[in-house]
């Protein structure tokens, strides 16, 4: 191989070893699980006031489906 090409590769070679390397602590630790596990933390902390606000919005809209309920815009589901 003629210089340039083995420091280009050398050059690439280590490039993808910093890229790899920069994901080996993906992930949640021990440690870290107290302060995910809040109900701050959840995507959906209030389960019931979102199935309420559901419910009206598809009740006043008329449509159907939505999230696990079927009905027409009388309400009457």
């Amino acid at each position: 191989m003629k210089r340039p090409a083995l420091y280009l590769l050398l050059l690439l070679v280590g490039a993808a070893l910093a890229v790899l390397g920069g994901c080996a602590s993906l992930g949640v630790e021990v440690w870290e699980r107290d302060v995910l596990a809040k109900s701050e933390m959840q995507l959906d902390n209030a389960a019931v006031d979102r199935a309420l606000d559901d419910h009206i919005y598809f009740s006043k809209e008329g449509s159907s489906g939505g999230r696990g309920f079927g009905g027409g815009g009388c309400g009457c589901n």
